[in-house]
């Protein structure tokens, strides 16, 4: 499977002004919304090396979920970039990035927990904040995804190198403020978010930000 880096640039001319739906997530915390098939979601990092930890679920049945090594095989790549397709567990394409300013994003190095905090960071750090809590609280809230349905994630914008005797490192962001990475639906999906609350690795530079959701048509 590709180790190989994407740096790349593909940028799209879609305006900000003519997105039916915009949105601010705070930082550390979580996001659910629809996005209907044909529609462009763009994640924005609007002030530079946040982690933005993302799962995909079919609106219709959300037992069919983003599967990462459906899509990691089908590709042949760890990473993800534009020309990327997210497959879900039935093997059906899920969503296309179809630009992308950073040039990659991660799909190995999972979200953040109370179990993680403590075997990566100290004993101390069990009951910080973490994507895994976002995930809950979001799911609580909405009613139709559980603590079952939580699974492995894609932590776009983040950084987290391969290392050659395959082992993953969590290093500072390869983001910027600004840059984005656009996804076009191939079926009606939930989307399920959680703006990093990370204080313990540089993957959001010790700081968590705020990041931008849009929506075209």
């Amino acid at each position: 499977m590709s180790l190989t880096i994407a740096t790349a640039a593909v940028t799209t001319n879609r305006q900000p002004e003519t997105a039916i739906y915009r949105a601010t997530i705070p930082a550390g915390e979580p996001w659910l919304m629809e996005v209907k098939a044909g529609q462009t979601l763009r994640i924005l990092d609007l002030e530079g090396n946040q982690a933005v930890d993302t799962l995909f679920y079919s609106l219709a049945n959300p037992k069919e979920r983003y599967d990462v090594q459906r899509t990691l095989r089908r590709q042949n790549s760890v990473y993800l970039s534009t020309g990327s397709v997210l497959y879900s567990n039935l093997g059906k394409p899920m969503l296309s990035i179809v630009a992308d300013t950073c040039g990659r994003h991660d799909t190995l190095g999972g979200a953040c927990a109370q179990e993680s905090n403590t075997v990566r960071y100290a004993l101390e750090k069990r009951y910080m904040h973490s994507c895994r809590d976002n995930y809950l609280r979001a799911c609580v809230h909405d009613g139709r995804l559980g603590k079952g349905d939580i699974g492995p994630n894609i932590n776009f914008f983040m950084n987290v190198p391969v290392t050659a005797d395959g082992g993953l490192t969590f290093e500072d962001g390869i983001s910027a403020p600004g840059k984005y990475v656009d996804l076009r639906a191939e079926m009606d999906v939930i989307v399920l978010i959680s703006n990093c609350p990370q204080l313990n690795n540089p993957c959001n530079a010790y700081n968590p930000r705020p990041a931008e959701l849009l929506v075209w048509n």
